[in-house]
């Protein structure tokens, strides 16, 4: 029986929201008074004593009802589109699994993202190749795949597919990304649709690049491609300037008697990780509709954390408390871990996993890490119960740009995978040991004792 959620303590901090609100935003998590802190129907503290920790923990069931949601939501406004998962959020092959059974198709930016997205059974039709340095070999096993849509990012790289496709005896379907030169309004570091980023080709060149593409041999130009940034919740004012040039781009290429069969409207839109107002699926699918609506194209989007983020919490064991004047609370995960705090000073919820835990009175602790870096801390003044060593803490919406940032900083060995699908949970991607850290070093011969 679930834990009612008025009987958690509200937050310190008027900045933050409680621990119930936290909890009542996410379906998929719920409080039992004996077990604690639930996602689905598995105590994260039993994962916890079966895996050891840190531990990512990704629920299925949230997977499906947000490809569900997304899918509604473009059907529901009319739109002929088709749902490709950006790999680069979250490339665990269960993952992939849930989404590819669910119809998603995927976006790669990398031959392992690529081999990844076929692994976990994602049909080579229905996976476009994105990234704006995409080697030989890359673009080698994506003609060999024979994938979908590569989108291509400069005239150099048309140059190249061209050369590469038509001595394999291949053709390339391609898509040309443009920049729009429109601020998404999101973190600096992940805006990709302004002039001086390296994404894509300006607007104003694409008429005579795409004209260019269309006469190469060895290459099907297929449509336009563009992706404005990653995390956006500024409402849609962003979406709808960028593909409204996107449109006028199309009307030009079509008027010059050019082929043009569909649009990649990309991904980025964001989720609360806070209490930010995050735009809904519908209102995406509305800026597509009013924008594009017009040309009888098909569409294309490709989300990452919108589906992924959500879906993943990362479990860790505090090792200590300390400090009189200023509570440090330490974690045995680390910015190697989790690198968006240090990274982009990303705000997580931070939960108990204890009932007891849960309902205690609350003070304000920095949560931090054990690496050496001051950067390694998660939270700061958070409002939190006594921690001793040994409680565990869940760090929520991390099931995107989570895993996949994962380093081996300070000789920190990678963090196990779990699925949860109702009330079965399994590890889906083995926590590495000290053995497979150094198992690629070697001495050379004049160093060897």
């Amino acid at each position: 029986m679930a834990l009612p959620l008025t009987a958690l303590p509200g937050a310190d901090s008027v900045d933050d929201p409680s621990y119930a609100e936290l909890i009542a935003a996410r379906p998929s998590l719920s409080v039992d008074p004996v077990a604690g802190l639930m996602l689905e129907e598995v105590s994260l503290a039993r994962i916890a004593a079966v895996v050891g920790t840190p531990v990512w923990v990704y629920s299925a069931g949230t997977l499906r009802r947000r490809l569900a949601s997304l899918r509604a939501a473009l059907e529901g406004a009319g739109l002929n589109a088709t749902i490709h998962y950006a790999m680069k959020a979250n490339d665990n092959l269960a993952v992939a699994r849930v989404l590819a059974a669910g119809g998603a198709g995927a976006d790669v930016v990398s031959e392992g993202e690529l081999r990844a997205a076929r692994a976990a059974g994602i049909p080579a039709s229905a996976i476009v190749f994105s990234g704006v340095g995409k080697t030989e070999r890359d673009l080698r096993l994506a003609l060999a795949e024979d994938i979908f849509q590569i989108n291509a990012e400069s005239a150099e790289e048309i140059e190249m597919i061209s050369a590469l496709a038509s001595s394999l005896g291949r053709v390339a379907r391609v898509c040309l990304r443009v920049n729009p030169d429109v601020d998404a309004r999101t973190h600096a570091k992940i805006t990709t649709g302004k002039a001086e980023n390296k994404f894509g080709v300006a607007i104003g060149d694409a008429p005579a690049i795409y004209a260019r593409m269309a006469a190469l041999p060895g290459i099907e130009p297929i449509g336009i491609a563009m992706h404005i940034g990653s995390q956006i919740t500024a409402g849609m004012s962003a979406y709808r300037a960028a593909y409204a040039k996107l449109a006028d781009l199309v009307r030009a290429l079509r008027a010059a008697g050019l082929p043009v069969s569909r649009v990649d409207c990309g991904g980025g839109l964001g989720i609360p990780y806070r209490d930010e107002i995050a735009p809904l699926p519908e209102a995406l699918a509305g800026a597509i509709k009013a924008t594009l609506g017009d040309l009888g194209l098909p569409v294309m989007i490709e989300p990452g954390r919108w589906l992924a983020g959500p879906a993943g919490v990362l479990v860790a064991q505090v090792i200590l408390q300390k400090g009189a004047t200023r509570r440090f609370v330490v974690l045995d995960a680390a910015m190697n871990d989790l690198l968006r705090p240090a990274m982009y000073d990303a705000w997580h919820g931070i939960l108990p996993v204890g009932a007891a835990a849960l309902t205690a009175p609350l003070s304000p602790a920095d949560v931090v890490g054990p690496v050496c870096e001051t950067g390694d801390t998660f939270a700061r003044g958070r409002a939190m119960p006594a921690l001793p060593p040994g409680s565990l803490v869940a760090l929520l919406d991390a099931g995107a740009y989570g895993a996949t940032m994962s380093s081996t900083y300070n000789a920190r060995p990678l963090a196990a995978e779990v699925l949860v699908d109702g009330a079965r949970f399994a590890v889906v991607r083995d926590r590495q040991s000290y053995e497979d850290l150094l198992a690629r070093q070697r001495l050379p011969a004049w160093l060897s004792p």
